[in-house]
C-alpha cells in the first residue's frame, strides 16, 4: 500500500513540475504585459520600458525566470498581479470560493439529475421517458456550454426574469451557471447508469430473484441499482475535479467572480503571475481529486495496490 501511495505522490509531482513549466512557457506566448501597462503618450519610452521589465524580473533569461517561479512556488508566493497590482494569492483566495460553489452545485445537479433519469430510463426501456433521457443525453453531449449558457440566458433571464441573467448578485444566481456546466455530466452519467443497470437486469440473478417472486422494486432499487452504480462511482471522482477545473466558458458566459474568468481575464492582459497562479491552483484541484480516486481504490480494492 505505501509504495503505490510514494508510486502516485511521485506521478503527481512530476505532472505538477511539467504543467508549472508549460504553463511558464505559454504565458509567454501571449506577449509582453508592459505594452498594456505603458500608456500611449509613453509608447517608445525605452527606460520606462526597460525599467518596468526589471521591476516584473522580465529582463532576465527565461530560465532564470522560471527557476525564480519554481522557489517563490515552493514558498507559496504566487507572486503579483500586474493588472490588479496586488498579491495572486489573495486575488485567488477571493474568487476561489465562487469556483468551489459553482463546481459542487454542478456536481451535485449532474448526480442528482443523471442518476435517476439512468434508472428510469432502464427501467422503462423503449417508453417516452427512455426517448426523452437519450434527448436530453445527446444534447449534454453534444452542445457546446457557451451556446447552452447563451440559450438559458435567452429563455429564463430575460425572456422569462426568473433568474439573473449575469453576474453574482442573488442566491439564484448559480442556478444558469450550474446547469450549464453540468449538464455535460448529467448526460454522461445518465448513459453510465443506464447501461449499467441494463446489464444488470440481465443477468442470471436477477432473473433468479424474478423466478423467486421477489419484488419488482426490490430487484431494481435493492439487488440491481446497488451494482450499477460502481461505475457512476468511478466517473464522479473523475468529473468532480473536471467540473472544479473546468469552468472557464461557464465563468464567462455569465460572468461568475470565479478563478475561470480570471483565467480569461488574464490572458488578454498578459497578467503572467495570475495566469500562472490560477493553473496552478487548477492543476492542484484536479491532481488532488485524481490521487484522492486512486487512494480509494487502492483502500477498496488491494488488487490495484499490486497492479
Amino acid at each position: 500500500m505505501q509504495r503505490f501511495l510514494l508510486r502516485r505522490l511521485i506521478t503527481t509531482l512530476v505532472t505538477l513540475l511539467a504543467v508549472s513549466l508549460i504553463v511558464f512557457a505559454m504565458a509567454r506566448v501571449s506577449g509582453d504585459p508592459r505594452d498594456l501597462l505603458i500608456d500611449d503618450t509613453q509608447v517608445g519610452d525605452v527606460e520606462l520600458f526597460e525599467a518596468l521589465g526589471r521591476e516584473l524580473g522580465l529582463d532576465k533569461p527565461y530560465y532564470q525566470q522560471y527557476g525564480i517561479f519554481l522557489k517563490d512556488l515552493l514558498q507559496g508566493d504566487l507572486g503579483q498581479s500586474v493588472k490588479e497590482q496586488r498579491p495572486v494569492l489573495d486575488a485567488i483566495k477571493e474568487r476561489i470560493g465562487n469556483t468551489l460553489a459553482l463546481g459542487l452545485a454542478a456536481f451535485a445537479f449532474s448526480v442528482l439529475a443523471g442518476v435517476p433519469l439512468g434508472i428510469l430510463s432502464s427501467v422503462k426501456r423503449g417508453s417516452f421517458l427512455d426517448q426523452f433521457s437519450k434527448v436530453v443525453a445527446l444534447i449534454g453531449q453534444s452542445a457546446p456550454p457557451f451556446w447552452l449558457g447563451i440559450m438559458f440566458i435567452f429563455f429564463f433571464a430575460v425572456r422569462l426574469g426568473w433568474t439573473p441573467p449575469s453576474g453574482h448578485q442573488e442566491w439564484n444566481s448559480i442556478i444558469l451557471p450550474a446547469v450549464t456546466l453540468g449538464w455535460f455530466f448529467v448526460a454522461a452519467n445518465l448513459r453510465l447508469v443506464r447501461s449499467a443497470m441494463l446489464d444488470v437486469l440481465d443477468s442470471e440473478y436477477i432473473k433468479l430473484a424474478r423466478a423467486k417472486g421477489v419484488t419488482r422494486n426490490s430487484i431494481i432499487w435493492k439487488h440491481a441499482l446497488k451494482n450499477a452504480l460502481i461505475p457512476p462511482l468511478t466517473f464522479a471522482g473523475v468529473s468532480l475535479g473536471n467540473l472544479v477545473t473546468g469552468s472557464l466558458v461557464t465563468e464567462t458566459v455569465f460572468a461568475w467572480p470565479g478563478l475561470g474568468q480570471a483565467a480569461i481575464q488574464s490572458v488578454w492582459s498578459n497578467d503572467y503571475p495570475m495566469l500562472q497562479g490560477v493553473v496552478i491552483i487548477f492543476t492542484l484541484m484536479y491532481v488532488g481529486a485524481a490521487l484522492l480516486v486512486d487512494v480509494l481504490y487502492a483502500y477498496l480494492d488491494p488488487r490495484i495496490r499490486y497492479a
